[in-house]
């Protein structure tokens, strides 16, 4: 039974992953997901999965040396997904310090633990054994508005955020190993994603949710910044299936083909919400776009962001399956279906559930 390490897999995209990975390969893998669970770590995301006899949660921090090599020491990893990161630009810009411990920092303990466990004395390293990167489109800096150009793999970074620049540092820490120690590793740079378990401080659970209750929507500058929408599930395809064909040493791009402003996508929500309500429901009166508050555009808010996935299709076969209109309505259901983990997300009780569920073990 192969064994994957996932860190951070009870955030969003981590969640989403583990979720995916279980219905995949159901009893046929076993993953060991290790949380530090800050503000956007969510237990409550993996109920589904805690009592399986091939899950196992570790609470413990990616800085922690001690703990992560503890955890390859006493058990055989075939594979680190490494998702663990402070990822909201904007907490970046008031706490800088803090991403750069966590996502640079952290991720030079994560390589090194994987090294010491996986290395021969000969230098190379056991059969088989992968380490996945997971980082972001945001270190490429931002494109000009012609809609002909897009980030490849040759993109030169240049991040212009704390958050951008502490994920290019991290890139770069395990560009290093490959290229140094020969490490077993590949790297992935997404798009942004959406879907179920997204933190509702990221823009579109954020405008369901403050639409569904009447709040104000509010849109950084003039609304028109770009950004290119990947469905989180088809991300996690994408992440295993570089896993599994990628070539050793590789950056692989992976975006959505969904490019669109913060404005359309914030009328598309809208849009739909009127859709999905039933008729005579009092909460689709207050779903309008008189809500819309164009606000002050965020320190190093870059203008557009578009990947080109070639690569990856080319190389391994994969290519985003969820067109927006189809995912956005997924999502939404979602939220419908799930009111009281927003709640508890918004209200900060997630972390309760993490007291309730472990306090005796």
């Amino acid at each position: 039974m192969r064994t994957y390490l996932v860190t951070g897999g009870a955030g969003f995209i981590g969640s989403n992953y583990i979720h995916y990975m279980f219905k995949k390969y159901d009893n046929d893998i076993r993953i060991i997901n290790v949380d530090a669970l800050t503000y956007a770590g969510n237990l409550e995301n993996l109920k589904d999965v805690e009592n399986r006899d091939n899950y196992t949660f570790i609470k413990s921090y990616i800085c922690d040396k001690v703990a992560i090599c503890q955890i390859f020491a006493e058990n055989d990893i075939d594979r680190v997904v490494h998702f663990a990161a402070e990822s909201h630009v904007d907490r970046s810009i008031a706490e800088p310090e803090v991403f750069v411990r966590t996502n640079v920092l952290g991720t030079a303990v994560m390589l090194n633990c994987a090294r010491a466990a996986w290395e021969l004395p000969d230098g190379s390293y056991r059969k088989d054994k992968k380490f996945l990167h997971v980082s972001t489109d945001e270190v490429y800096g931002s494109l000009p508005e012609d809609e002909n150009a897009f980030f490849y793999e040759t993109t030169p970074y240049d991040p212009h955020s704390p958050y951008s620049a502490s994920k290019a540092s991290s890139d770069m820490l395990v560009k290093a190993y490959m290229d140094t120690y020969k490490f077993p590793a590949n790297i992935t740079n997404c798009s942004n994603n959406y879907g179920p378990y997204q933190f509702p401080e990221k823009f579109i659970p954020l405008m369901i949710n403050n639409a569904l209750q009447g709040k104000k929507l509010p849109v950084y500058g003039d609304g028109k910044n770009v950004r290119d929408w990947l469905y989180v599930e088809d991300h996690a395809k994408a992440i295993d299936m570089v896993q599994e064909q990628g070539r050793l040493f590789e950056t692989y791009n992976i975006g959505g083909h969904n490019e669109k402003q913060n404005i359309e996508i914030l009328n598309i929500i809208l849009d739909t919400l009127q859709e999905m309500l039933p008729d005579g429901d009092p909460i689709k009166a207050n779903v309008s776009s008189v809500l819309i508050n164009y606000v002050s555009d965020s320190k190093g808010h870059d203008r557009r962001y578009a990947i080109a996935p070639d690569k990856i299709k080319a190389e391994i076969g994969w290519e985003p399956e969820t067109m927006f209109k189809e995912g956005i309505r997924k999502t939404i259901r979602w939220y419908f279906e799930n009111e009281q983990w927003m709640k508890n997300a918004t209200s900060g009780d997630y972390q309760k559930y993490y007291e309730e569920m472990y306090k005796n073990r």
